[in-house]
């Protein structure tokens, strides 16, 4: 689950996924904020039209008709007084300018006449506004879904006969809402991108780039692998380009290097094989050994540099197969040499030959120095797990790595009996890492070497589509 959401593709399908939603969240935010203005606005304007033609009718009506006016007037949403006194104290600035102009307007301009007004918020937890009636009141909180704050207007307007016309009413903010059709839209529209953007990033990014991923490793396994085809965004094909063209050099340039090898070994072993046919002539029987065992050495060593050659050159398939199973043939192929404990059910992915090559070489090397040798296997979740341990007398820290570089031998003997030439555990690393993965030596702390060969399990490698 962590490595499928760390993956370029999710991450930007996450992303896509996100942004839609971002996108949604503000326009709704935007709408309703807007829809908003544009209620109170709309009320405002209505109760200032109110206001002042009820203002104007009470001025120009006789005073016996006044109440009756006031009666007509009042609704459920606005309602009108007639005191000495103005309800509003001062005029706020928060808005109110816009009413108080409406309603000058109306009153034919008079600038002499007083005018006041209030805006502000109010919390209409009780019943949503004051003159409702209760069936009317739980009408309009279940209308507004329990959000019940509001903005109150109160306007005082100066009447002759020094009387004031005092009106008030509240605003219901609109409720948050999220219409059917807004969801289908926003479903709609964030599953026609996602099909998009998951065919395009399948088609066009991310399937390339994890092909090019296991071209990468295999070829660092020593596979042949064919050209790549390149696909997908400009980006995308430079790299896979320059991923090709990297490969033909790799291969390139082994295959010279095999080619000039092979061509030195060969044009070496005209010259050992006519000294050996000379030496034979030589009378002194001592002189004659000695020149004899010289050049026996001289082509052994002609022949295991060639031989290290075609271990890093040589491509062999990859086979699966059961390690258990493979070190119990490796065993018998052996004559029981070394000792196997068992170990859990590993499958990994080798190339047989190869793999035997090195593993013999770790082995004859405990054998050599320590007398006997026990193998182990097993896997620690992400690789196989080989281990040769013996007894002898261990390698110094500092030369733990030392002993991988080609042709160094720690054992000063020179003797081919006891050192060999040092390529054994080059060579063994050289294979490992052709499989992707490494051989550590340790010293036991009980005496003796012990060295681990890890590679990679098999069965997590897609197969590389052309």
């Amino acid at each position: 689950m962590r490595r499928a959401l760390n993956s370029l593709h999710s991450q930007l399908v996450l992303l896509v996924i996100l942004a839609l939603a971002t996108a949604q969240a503000i326009s709704l935010w935007l709408f309703v904020d807007e829809r908003s203005l544009a209620v109170r606005a709309a009320l405002g304007a209505e109760t200032a039209g109110r206001a002042a033609n009820v203002a104007r009718l009470i001025e120009e009506a006789p005073a016996s008709l006044h109440a009756s006016i006031l009666r007509a007037a009042n609704s459920p949403l606005v309602r009108f007084a007639i005191a000495p006194e103005p309800e509003v104290g001062h005029t706020s600035h928060d808005g109110s300018g816009i009413v108080e102009e409406r309603v000058r307007a109306l009153l034919d301009g008079n600038f002499n006449r007083e005018i006041r007004v209030e805006l502000h918020e109010v919390d209409s937890a009780g019943l949503p506004l004051p003159h409702l009636n209760q069936e009317m009141a739980a009408m309009h909180r279940e209308m507004m879904r329990g959000h019940m704050s509001a903005i109150e207007l109160k306007l005082s307007i100066a009447l002759s006969g020094s009387q004031w016309l005092n009106v008030g009413t509240r605003f219901e903010r609109p409720p948050l809402q999220w219409p059917l059709y807004s969801t289908l839209t926003f479903a709609l529209t964030a599953g026609f991108m996602l099909i998009v953007v998951f065919w395009f990033l399948m088609s066009r990014v991310t399937g390339p780039l994890r092909r090019l991923s296991v071209a990468a490793d295999r070829l660092g396994r020593g596979e042949e692998l064919a050209t790549l085809p390149a696909v997908g965004p400009c980006e995308v094909q430079d790299l896979t380009a320059a991923f090709n063209r990297m490969q033909e050099r790799l291969t390139r340039f082994v295959a010279d290097r095999t080619r000039l090898l092979a061509a030195l070994g060969h044009d070496l072993r005209s010259p050992l094989t006519a000294m050996r046919v000379r030496a034979e002539f030589v009378d002194e029987e001592e002189t004659r050994d000695s020149l004899i065992s010289s050049i026996e050495e001289m082509q052994s060593m002609v022949d295991a540099v060639l031989a290290f050659s075609r271990g890093l050159a040589v491509s062999e398939p990859l086979e699966t197969c059961e390690l258990g199973s493979f070190l119990e043939r490796l065993q018998a192929d052996m004559l029981d040499r070394f000792d196997l404990r068992p170990g859990a059910e590993t499958v990994v992915g080798l190339q047989p030959n190869a793999m035997r090559r090195a593993l013999r070489n770790v082995i004859d090397n405990a054998l050599r120095y320590g007398g006997w040798a026990r193998v182990g296997y097993g896997n620690d979740g992400k690789n196989a797990l080989i281990t040769v341990a013996d007894s002898g007398p261990g390698i110094p820290a500092e030369d733990l790595e030392r002993v991988f570089d080609p042709f160094l031998r720690l054992e000063t003997s020179r003797s081919l009996e006891t050192g060999g030439y040092g390529l054994g555990l080059s060579i063994a690393r050289t294979i490992a890492r052709t499989h992707g993965g490494d051989i550590t030596l340790a010293n036991r702390p009980d005496g003796g070497l012990l060295a681990t060969l890890s590679i990679p399990l098999a069965g997590g490698e897609p197969e590389i589509e052309t």
